[in-house]
């Protein structure tokens, strides 16, 4: 998309900073927000397709698409659109890196501090609240809220004190499901100005144990820049590190 990337925040880099803890209550909700995404199963991979619109201004596209992710560092988006082709690409496994690629096939890279939030935003598995209790990472209970004419509690996650991989989880209260992940993302050249993003989730399904959501939305800036219906879904495929290379 025309938006900058988003990715898992590298711990390593950072290192040096004394952290704060993570408050019991966050650490309890990110648990059972856990177990009511995965069933208790472990879940490596995972890979949705279906059909996408993607708007850019007056720029309209709609066509195939497919989501995948591995672990917490591997990403990719693949649309197929009757406007164009487009890949994204996130692997922060040895470094925040991302790219995306167009019709002619070049790759353009993001700025690393648009790769230091969740590589797989679109798949909460496999998001930061499946490595809460890890030490380089402070989770915050905010409270209950209302959120999309719904009850949410509110989680606000930091990796390494670093600002840029901040992210906020709304859980719905009822089931703990995520219905949307809230990030900043940046102009390419400028990590000073901020650009809102909502990730929204919602028809969630089950798929060999795992609650997957079928309907994905992001936003970005304020406008509905994609919006994905999964036809299909796979859990635990078994996806080739090749798959999220960096060019």
């Amino acid at each position: 998309m025309a938006r900058f990337a988003v990715g898992l925040p590298l711990v390593l880099l950072f290192t040096s900073f004394t952290l704060a803890q993570s408050d019991p209550q966050a650490l309890t909700y990110a648990a059972q927000s856990m177990t009511s995404l995965t069933g208790g199963n472990v879940i490596t991979d995972a890979t949705l397709t279906g059909t996408a619109t993607r708007t850019v201004g007056s720029e309209v596209g709609t066509g195939s698409t497919t989501f995948y992710a591995k672990s917490q560092y591997e990403s990719r988006i693949d649309m197929s659109l009757n406007n164009g082709n487009r890949s994204e690409i996130r692997n922060s496994s040895s470094g925040p890196l991302g790219e995306w690629i167009g019709n002619d096939g070049t790759a353009n890279p993001y700025s690393y501090f648009n790769c230091m939030t969740d590589a797989g935003w679109f798949f909460p598995a496999l998001s930061s609240l499946s490595t809460a209790s890890n030490s380089n990472q402070v989770l915050t209970y905010v409270g209950q809220e209302t959120r999309n004419g719904g009850s949410v509690q509110h989680l606000h996650s930091v990796w390494s004190g670093q600002q840029l991989s901040a992210m906020d989880f709304y859980l719905d209260a009822g089931t703990l499901l995520p219905v949307e992940i809230d990030l900043v993302a940046h102009p390419d050249t400028d990590s000073n100005t901020n650009i809102s993003v909502q990730a929204l989730f919602s028809s969630y399904q089950n798929l060999n144990g795992a609650e997957i959501p079928y309907h994905i939305q992001e936003v970005f800036n304020g406008s509905l820049l994609l919006d994905f219906t999964a036809t299909s879904g796979v859990v635990n495929s078994g996806l080739p590190d090749s798959l999220f290379a960096i060019q």
